[in-house]
């Protein structure tokens, strides 16, 4: 299935107007780093590449297309030289008062999108107006919006912003920022694992911003984990039935091994990963956790725990959660702890396993090669 760009002109790839007509060269600049990494975007992404526009009353006395065409024409023949080259171009002609399907937002143009061929859930529309996100709405993809103060005819910004919010996968005005988001999508994966013992649902998104919801039935296994989230910079949903009316080790156990599943769900690929480790003192405490992304499980254990339980968790489950974790996620980890207070030392644990998880899927997007020297991880 193809992924598609479909990407506004005025305002987003050339500067509007404050008659929101660019009829004329000497009205006409080009948004700055548009050619560099629309460059980038069409070397190097899988999208194609598709202008809608809206130009009111072209072929009208108001917009004679003699004006028009020129303009436009050296708007394609100069992204064309810089490798950028617009699969289709979409002009909608009407005024805004006409209300047609053809016009942003609606998707009269477009209807040849709506196939199989197409991955709209996973394509863009990329423009610096609330249409052009309602489009992305009306279309089931996301919306990058390109706010900017120096653009004008913007005023509907905030009329339906707030019903739109879900749809904005990106607000920024610099096109490096956006290729680096497309190049970079967030790395977004759900897990759900049934037995006759548990019922879990884990969804996470390894670019998140530390957002946590966590319900196991165990509220010291559940502050652990929102450790996770929280110091790993990563969201995580995690909703667990577990019989623990029998005791806690199913729960625990299948927890770790869903979680370490929807981490290797999310990091796909590999590319462009880091692989590797943290240390992290708490207090009386030092942890140190090491773990490589590199495909296969093992697990060192070097933590002692003198109390039976820390909260409603059995102490001699930390082991058992770490390596279930190393099993589902196919991870190498080498976990360190030394302290007095019980609580202390296992919380350092996992702050220090959500740091070293936040160090190795970090990718850094002018180096997305795959880190070992086999060819796969």
């Amino acid at each position: 299935m193809k992924k598609v760009l479909f990407i506004d002109r005025d305002g987003t790839i050339i500067k509007e107007t404050v008659d929101e007509q660019i009829d004329a060269f000497e009205k006409m600049i080009f948004y700055p780093k548009a050619f560099t990494f629309l460059g980038k975007i069409a070397k190097e992404l899988d999208y194609e590449l598709v202008m809608i526009t809206n130009q009111d009353g072209l072929g009208t006395d108001v917009f004679p297309e003699d004006t028009f065409w020129p303009v436009q024409n050296f708007i394609l023949k100069s992204f064309e030289n810089e490798g950028v080259v617009f699969d289709k171009v979409f002009l909608d002609r009407t005024f805004p008062h006409e209300n047609a399907n053809t016009r942003k937002p609606g998707t009269g143009l477009l209807t040849e999108y709506f196939s199989a061929d197409y991955d709209l859930a996973n394509s863009f529309v990329i423009g610096d107006r609330l249409t052009d996100i309602e489009l992305a709405k009306n279309l089931g993809s996301k919306g990058v919006f390109i706010n900017d103060e120096t653009n004008l005819g913007t005023g509907e910004i905030t009329v339906k912003r707030e019903e739109l919010n879900d749809v904005i996968a990106l607000e920024s005005n610099d096109w490096e920022k956006i290729y680096e988001f497309l190049k970079l999508k967030d790395r977004v994966s759900e897990v759900t694992r049934k037995t006759n013992e548990t019922d879990i649902y884990i969804n996470v998104n390894l670019d998140g911003t530390g957002k946590s919801d966590i319900k196991t039935g165990l509220s010291f296994f559940d502050h652990m984990l929102d450790q996770l989230a929280r110091h790993g910079q990563m969201d995580l949903e995690i909703k667990v039935n577990g019989d623990l009316e029998v005791d806690e080790h199913h729960t625990i156990e299948d927890t770790a091994i869903a979680l370490g599943e929807v981490f290797a769900k999310a990091l796909g690929t590999k590319l462009g990963i880091e692989r590797y480790g943290f240390c992290l003192p708490m207090d009386d405490c030092l942890a140190q956790v090491a773990i490589d992304f590199g495909g296969r499980n093992w697990l060192v254990w070097d933590a002692d725990f003198k109390r039976e339980m820390v909260g409603d968790m059995p102490t001699e489950m930390f082991l058992h959660f770490f390596k279930s974790f190393s099993d589902g996620a196919k991870a190498n980890l080498n976990v360190k702890a030394e302290g007095v207070n019980e609580h202390h030392k296992i919380e350092a644990i996992f702050k220090a396993f959500a740091k070293a998880i936040k160090m190795a899927v970090k990718r850094d997007v002018e180096k997305m090669v795959l880190p070992s020297t086999k060819g796969m991880l």
